[in-house]
């Protein structure tokens, strides 16, 4: 897909499941590698950033710690905004964290929030819709509904870290999902997500039984 703009924009939506860290990481990032950030918080949303994060009022500064030009924040219920028409061009959504209710308001074509909206627009516009779902365990309801999105074009990427790179805090099992999140969307970055391979010499597999 050839970008109608030379500033890079990604919508990022925040709901109501677990995980508020890793949607104020993925900001961060978005924004340190220049990339122009649209953010919609759902009503639940807020509540998740006040109950994990102590976050009571939307905004750069409770983001990013500082005023940004490139980070653009959307009412939730401003069906009129930019993100509700496909005119408006981005280079894709991510929802982080996704809620079941959210999994299955996008699935059914939903569209009364501005979140579930722009979410619908990026899947008819041919663009990456990427879907952090965060709650364990799953039903069969939320498997049929990733399952119908996933048939659509969207990515369905849970919150799951590795632990190859051997992480020592909690900081870093977040870097290493935004680090996904980053890579599915083409921005570049220096987290610590690559899996170099293994030392050849240091399992030896007739030695275990």
């Amino acid at each position: 897909m050839i970008p109608l703009s030379s500033t890079r924009r990604i919508v990022v939506a925040v709901t109501g499941a677990s995980g508020a860290v890793y949607a104020r990481r993925l900001v961060q990032c978005l924004d340190g590698a220049g990339v122009e950030v649209h953010l919609v918080v759902s009503s639940w949303g807020k509540k998740l950033l006040l109950d994990e994060l102590g976050i009571t009022t939307i905004s750069a500064e409770a983001f990013l710690g500082r005023g940004s030009e490139r980070l653009v924040i959307h009412p939730v219920k401003a069906l009129d905004s930019v993100l509700a028409s496909g005119s408006f061009h981005t280079d894709g959504m991510i929802i982080c964290p996704c809620s079941s209710h959210t999994l299955g308001e996008i699935a059914s074509g939903m569209g009364d929030t501005l979140v579930s909206r722009a979410a619908a627009v990026t899947l008819k516009e041919a663009r990456r819709l990427i879907l952090v779902y965060r709650e364990m365990p799953i039903n069969r309801i939320d498997l049929l509904n990733m399952l119908r999105l996933n048939e659509a074009g969207a990515v369905i990427c849970p919150a799951n870290p590795g632990f190859y790179m051997l992480p020592e805090s909690i900081d870093d099992l977040v870097d290493f999902v935004v680090g996904k999140l980053l890579d599915l969307v083409a921005v570049p970055h220096e987290l610590r997500t690559r899996w170099s391979g293994a030392d050849a010499g240091a399992f030896d597999p007739k030695q275990t039984s």
